[in-house]
């Protein structure tokens, strides 16, 4: 029998899922297939709507050998397993004559401990293990949640978070749940023959594709300890997320809170000399965290210097002695003392890398003031360390030994792809080197018609935005866009401050319209609801930029309160521009404008979610239209139509809303007067 061709199977598959093929998904899906039997790599931007998950998945399946999906969104990771691979495996089946297995796989803590749930939580405040059922009161949040998971961990067959719903608060997932530090291992757990964790790795090695997220992508890269199966193929969807994904799991942090933890946890299961060192490095370190002011560490203050060492210390004869002292009333004193060695190399390994001082790191201060709602619950001190740049540990990591394909509808920054290909290591596209990766960069556009379905609109009457200043006139603006548009806005701001305040005063201005604020519900409710009345308007900030998928007459007007550049005291954005500065580069360009391309191409794209959408972004910061860098920052964002006419947005806007309204008014049938005659 022939091998069946691509465009053969492509078809098969699209067909299986209920969709059309599109000459853009067809581009992909061949510039995939050539980079995986070339053995390159490939960056390839596909516009919202073209499809791109069948655009990766079937030349990866005709290939026949394991491929690991790695994707930023709990959602794109479900539409994968539950959806796209089991239609898209059946529709090859005849053609493949063989069925591709497929599996889910996450870090360890996203599983249910069954030790945890069965043998209780080792509590840091007294020797042994409670019993968190007992503990919680039943009528209580945290109790009926503890109750809730016990059920159902009878009945799950992952014991995978995600797939228990309603879902549980985190401190609710932690009674039952490990990190793979804390993990006893499998050989010495009296539950590891039916342990979920294990059981989704064991899945995972037998299967052909395996879906996992950024950060155990990263965990396996960093940590050197393979945590994903043995693969050929890498593919990375939602790919402009990667860097910054990868730099929080590099990122390390020390708090009072997490030390004061771990000397509780260590107290009981080492000497006391040991114990009281462990103690009195905490509170000298406790101590300087109250006096440091916020704000980058460019050297580190003697008397920090001093007190990080001796934690270092204290933490290393801990470690070095733990379990040597032995309790036979600590009950489950395994789980015990392998908690506290967890939290006591937690502290160890931060405290060491930052009195190593590496000139590839950034430190720095900070300091959480507690705030009301429930998106601030944490205050106090930290002090942090993450990578000047991940770019050498993923071109390292990731491009060798394997094909990598990195795909997202936002790649292309400026017109090229050589700013994301940066970011990831490699350098500019067709340099020849033998240590070079070599990759291509593919845009297989959209669906869309951007030009004539959105309208790009810059408000350069405006003043130019000042950091933190008054914005009367950029307000001024905002309520008669809203009143034209009738709602239906996504409201982006560039820092929660300004959400804040715009809500607050857009609310008493224009009552009609209710402004939804982020933070005031759970994410998924806001956007729920925002969808479910075309007057409404929801304000936000960084995950809006990114988490709205709303198509329809609800959202025909996005506006972004102004270029949403990092702030210039953002530690490690300004190490990073000032460390390309040094090296001879364009430090702003490189860095804070790359920053706010990303964004704004990513804003810009929840307008466009369908074929039938039509409305406006507005942009309420005059330099786009005004400053060098603007041209930069158009090129990055869909070919919309461009213009800084304010009176055409409006009337654009009135009609737009206008045959919204009578698509509604027709899609609702007779009136409330038919309806009342009819009763």
């Amino acid at each position: 029998m022939t091998k069946p061709s691509l465009p053969e199977l492509l078809h098969a598959a699209v067909t299986a899922v209920g969709g059309t093929e599109r000459p853009g998904q067809v581009a992909m899906a061949e510039a995939v297939e050539e980079a995986i039997d070339g053995g390159s790599h490939l960056l390839v931007q596909a516009g919202t709507g073209t499809g791109k998950s069948l655009g990766y998945l079937v030349p990866a399946l005709a290939h026949g050998e394991r491929v690991v999906v790695a994707t930023a969104t709990l959602a794109l990771q479900r539409q994968l397993v539950e959806r796209d691979l089991p239609r898209t495996v059946d529709a090859l089946h005849p053609q493949l004559r063989r069925r591709p297995e497929f599996a889910m796989l996450k870090g360890r803590s996203n599983y249910l401990c069954l030790h945890r749930l069965h043998e209780g939580v080792p509590q840091d405040e007294e020797e042994g293990l409670f019993d968190q059922f007992e503990a919680a009161a039943p009528t209580s949040r945290l109790g009926q949640d503890l109750l809730r998971m016990r059920d159902w961990a009878d009945e799950t067959e992952t014991g995978d978070r995600d797939d228990l719903t309603p879902g549980v608060s985190d401190r609710a997932w932690s009674q039952v749940s490990v990190s793979s530090r804390e993990c006893l291992g499998a050989s010495k757990c009296a539950y590891g023959a039916e342990c979920f964790a294990e059981t989704a790795r064991e899945r995972a090695k037998l299967s052909e594709v395996v879906v996992t997220n950024h950060a155990l992508l990263a965990i396996d890269a960093i940590e050197g300890a393979p945590v994903l199966p043995q693969h050929e193929v890498l593919i990375v969807d939602e790919a402009h997320e990667l860097v910054s994904r990868v730099t929080g799991v590099a990122t390390g942090e020390l708090t009072p809170g997490q030390v004061n933890r771990a000397v509780r946890r260590a107290a009981k299961l080492v000497n006391e000399k040991s114990a009281d060192q462990l103690q009195t490095a905490a509170e000298g370190f406790e101590r300087l965290m109250e006096l440091a002011l916020p704000g980058r560490l460019e050297e580190i203050p003697e008397d920090l210097g001093y007190a990080l060492m001796a934690l270092r210390d204290a933490c290393r004869t801990v470690i070095s002695g733990i379990g040597s002292t032995r309790d036979k009333s600590v009950q489950d004193e395994d789980a015990v003392r392998k908690q506290a060695l967890a939290s006591v190399e937690s502290v160890h390994d931060v405290a060491e890398r930052i009195t190593n001082g590496s000139e590839w790191d950034v430190v720095w201060y900070e300091r959480h003031e507690p705030r009301g709602g429930a998106a601030y619950r944490h205050s106090g001190a930290s002090l942090r360390v993450a990578p000047m740049s991940v770019s050498g540990l993923l071109r390292e990591k990731l491009f060798t030994d394997r094909s990598v394909v990195l795909t997202s509808a936002t790649l292309k920054l400026g017109g090229d792809f050589n700013g994301v290909g940066a970011s990831l290591g490699l350098a500019p596209e067709g340099t020849e080197g033998d240590d070079v990766p070599q990759w291509k960069g593919v845009d297989v556009g959209s669906p869309f018609d951007y030009r004539k379905q959105g309208i790009l609109y810059v408000a350069k009457h405006l003043a130019r935005p000042a950091r933190d200043g008054d914005r009367g006139d950029m307000l001024d603006e905002l309520t008669e866009l809203i009143q034209a548009a009738g709602g239906r806005t996504l409201g982006l701001f560039s820092s929660m401050r300004a959400a804040q305040l715009a809500a607050e005063e857009l609310r008493s201005r224009i009552p009609e319209y209710p402004i939804l604020l982020q933070g005031e519900e759970t994410l998924g409710e806001l956007i729920k609801n925002f969808a479910a009345d075309p007057r409404t308007c929801l304000f936000g900030t960084l995950s809006l930029w990114q988490g709205v998928d709303v198509p329809g007459p609800s959202c025909q007007l996005v506006v972004m309160d102004k270029i949403p550049f990092p702030r210039p005291d953002d530690p490690l954005m300004s190490a990073r521009q000032k460390a390309v500065e040094e090296a001879g580069g364009n430090g702003f360009m490189a860095v804070a404008a790359t920053h706010a391309a990303l964004l704004m191409a990513q804003g810009a794209g929840r307008l466009v979610r369908a074929s039938g959408d039509r409305g406006v972004v507005a942009v309420l910061d005059q330099r786009l239209a005004t400053a060098r860098y603007g041209s930069y920052l158009k090129a990055s964002l869909p070919d919309f139509w461009f213009t800084t006419d304010r009176n055409q947005v409006r009337k654009s806007l009135a009609a737009i809303d206008a045959k919204a309204k009578q698509t509604e008014d027709a899609a609702a049938g007779p009136g409330e007067g038919a309806e009342q005659t009819h009763d």
